[in-house]
């Protein structure tokens, strides 16, 4: 009777450590992972054993399931059967596939394998939907799978498109699926539309542990629904296809939601994420996306940039070299781009070249000609970019009006204008309000080289619209986070200081240093008419050249030595 006691209580202890278990890595019956609908599973998959997975006890009221399998950035196979079909299997970080139940079908098997040397950790699940529920890539005909209910990725610099196979209308078991394009009517296929939602991860956050842990808020209809952004909705007449632009190092996870509206249901599609960047990549990977000239040019244009914002009015022409070095490299880094195919590092250089000599062209035009008006249109014009820059960040970018490029450069050019010609009749506030915000704006494109923030797409996504052309159908929705919300208040701190402290610094001051070559002028021809200035006395240039060269040329002359060298005359 003891013997028996301490097996039931052994036996009792290990139920809750087995239930532990099947929540992390799924339990294994009979070299089987077990599942259950709406359930995730952890678990690890190695390269020489593949896993099968299996459900069982499924309801009678189940039409179809999508099982779902998701990695970071290893690929991972899920397929029906052992033998891998390209219509019965897929590879990929994101996959699932789709089965049509049978009548009286209980229990369902997959199987998954990866063909990754290293071990591959995965959280799956299988989610169930009736005969009234839509079914996510129904209807496909661009892809391999028979019905594909995945999410399609591709991404570059620019943006990344999401792809994904149109949907059918649900059925019962043993029923045949409703044909997909012969009827246009709302007893069809057609009258479905598509929600696309974008979920952000954690801010400079790559560990798989938040991935897999975030993609199970974007698996479920209601999930998603609650925690995901709807972007936009599309009708079956739309392209089954949406562009967003990249954002570098930041983790998106995308997901469709195709809806019934006759009868009021929904099925989510696999949803499918993206880091902009490779894991494996040897050079300017995800890990490493800063690079070290980038990392450069960026710290000493923001060192430039806080001297800018907080002396820049007292400094004129050193607001002027700041100003022509943004006007010229801006339009010089756009021209070399498209025009050459040269390396990221070497168009840098050339760039911080070319905005040098349009400093030095700015500050030489005000020396020589001394025109003011000039000189602040160039700085309104900066900070009318800025100003537009800001207003197309906002929601209002992504309206559908503004992915025409003429009404959207019409529209960014008359706000950058505008800033000047309101300021026009008080030019030393404009040039006080220039220096605040472009100057501590620096200091934000500093941060984003070393720590990823959203603020810096205030001004990257311009230069993506002037560089790539397709970039107008991208959304450029970015996340918001406690980063950028501390990055936000140091911008807009330092805007304030800098632009405070000029003011009252400036206060009983000439607005603007005079003309220096009328000022270079006429002190020369003081110096001329009054001798009594002690500069009268000092010689032209060219003869204290001549006398500085003959100083220097006796350095090299031999020594003459010291005597008579003549006989004497008796």
């Amino acid at each position: 009777m003891e013997l028996l006691r301490l097996l039931l209580l052994a036996v009792l202890a290990s139920e809750p450590a087995a239930a532990a278990g099947a929540e992390t890595v799924g339990n294994s019956s009979e070299g089987l992972l077990e599942f259950s609908v709406g359930r995730f599973r952890y678990l690890e998959l190695k390269k020489p054993s593949p896993e099968e997975a299996i459900l069982r006890h499924i309801s009678s009221n189940v039409t179809f399931l999508i099982f779902q399998i998701h990695s970071q950035y290893q690929n991972t196979t899920v397929s029906f059967s052992e033998t891998l079909l390209p219509n019965a299997s897929g590879t990929g970080t994101d996959k699932g596939l789709v089965f049509i139940l049978r009548p009286e079908q209980s229990i369902c098997t997959w199987h998954l394998e990866t063909s990754d040397p290293e071990p591959v950790q995965n959280v799956a699940i299988p989610l169930s939907y009736s005969e009234s529920d839509p079914i996510p890539g129904g209807c496909n005909l661009e892809f391999d799978l028979d019905i594909d209910s995945n999410i399609y990725l591709e991404y570059n610099f620019f943006e990344t498109t999401i792809k994904f196979a149109p949907a059918n209308l649900g059925h019962a078991r043993g029923a045949d699926a409703p044909p997909c394009d012969v009827k246009t009517g709302q007893d069809s296929r057609w009258r479905l539309q598509y929600d696309v939602y974008q979920y952000f991860l954690p801010e400079n956050d790559l560990t798989e542990e938040a991935l897999l842990r975030h993609l199970q808020r974007m698996a479920e209809v209601p999930q998603v629904q609650a925690n995901a952004l709807k972007v936009v909705t599309l009708t079956a007449d739309d392209k089954t296809s949406v562009s967003f632009s990249s954002l570098r190092g930041q983790g998106v996870i995308y997901n469709v939601i195709v809806r019934d509206p006759f009868l009021n249901t929904s099925a989510a599609y696999v949803p499918a994420h993206t880091y902009a960047c490779s894991f494996e990549a040897g050079e300017d990977n995800c890990s490493s996306l800063g690079r070290v000239s980038t990392k450069v040019f960026f710290t000493l244009f923001a060192l430039l940039g806080l001297f800018i914002c907080f002396f820049g009015h007292r400094f004129w022409k050193t607001e002027l070299f700041f100003i022509g070095f943004i006007f010229m490299g801006f339009f010089f880094y756009i021209l070399i781009t498209r025009l050459t195919p040269i390396k990221y590092d070497v168009r840098l250089v050339l760039t911080a070249v070319a905005g040098s000599v349009g400093g030095i062209f700015l500050v030489a035009a005000w020396w020589r000609f001394g025109i003011l008006v000039l000189c602040m249109l160039c700085v309104g014009l900066v900070l009318g970019f800025l100003v537009s820059s800001v207003t197309f960040f906002t929601p209002l970018g992504n309206l559908k009006i503004f992915r025409d490029d003429s009404v959207f450069w019409v529209t960014f050019s008359c706000i950058a204008i505008l800033i000047p010609l309101v300021f026009m009749g008080c030019l030393r506030i404009l040039n006080i309000l220039s220096c605040g915000f472009i100057g501590s704006y620096s200091v934000v494109l500093a941060v984003d080289s070393y720590l990823y923030t959203s603020l810096s797409y205030i001004t990257l996504n311009v230069l993506k619209r002037v560089l790539h052309m397709d970039f107008r159908r991208a959304f450029i929705n970015v996340p918001f986070q406690a980063n950028d919300f501390i990055i936000l208040a140091v911008w807009g701190m330092l805007a304030v200081s800098g632009i405070t402290l000029q003011i009252r610094r400036e206060r009983g001051q000439p607005f603007f240093p005079p003309h220096p070559y009328k000022l270079w002028k006429r002190e020369r021809e003081r110096r001329v008419t009054n001798i009594l200035d002690p500069s009268y006395h000092i010689p032209p240039l060219r003869e204290r050249l001549y006398g500085r060269l003959a100083q220097i040329k006796e350095l090299f002359q031999k020594e003459q030595p010291a005597g008579e060298r003549t006989p004497l005359l008796l």
